[in-house]
């Protein structure tokens, strides 16, 4: 019990640290290039974005450690690889928008953000159908932030 809980807590972190290595990019954009973009109507508060984005790593670190705890299965290794290639789109895509200032960019990238969690469900369902569910809020919130990153394009 003891290192189940060590674990979760350790794939936890990993996703928190690599969520953080967006934010090194989005925090000095947030009051000054992003301030002045016209935004969709449904753009939400920028103080909500911080506590999102930290329950979304935390649940992509459970659903990680819940296939990672399945490590004897063939398909475990596959799976982890490409949540692996989704969560380095997920900070690409943070340089291109916040640190390059390139919201076209971003938004081609996000598209093959959204590609990557739906293969990283469709993999983890395979393991373990909980972590699968688990990635289901990133994917919406994804979808969403692909809206709001293609209202700047277009707005912009």
């Amino acid at each position: 019990m003891k290192n189940n809980i060590f674990g979760a807590l350790l794939a936890i972190a990993i996703c928190e640290v690599v969520g953080s290595l967006g934010s090194i990019f989005t925090i000095p954009a947030i009051n000054g290039w992003y301030a002045g973009l016209a935004k969709a109507s449904l753009n939400p508060p920028n103080w909500i974005f911080g506590p999102v984005w930290t329950m979304l790593f935390a649940l992509m670190g459970v659903a990680a450690y819940l296939v990672w705890s399945r490590r004897k299965d063939k398909s475990v290794k596959p799976a982890l690889l490409i949540f692996i290639l989704q969560l380095l789109f997920n900070v690409l895509w943070s340089i291109l928008f916040f640190g390059a200032h390139a919201p076209l960019p971003a938004a081609i990238e996000i598209i093959f953000l959204w590609i990557a969690i739906l293969w990283t469900i469709i993999a983890f369902w395979k393991i373990n159908r909980a972590a699968a569910w688990l990635l289901l809020p990133y994917l919406l919130w994804v979808t969403f932030a692909a809206y709001l990153n293609y209202s700047v394009v277009v707005l912009n």
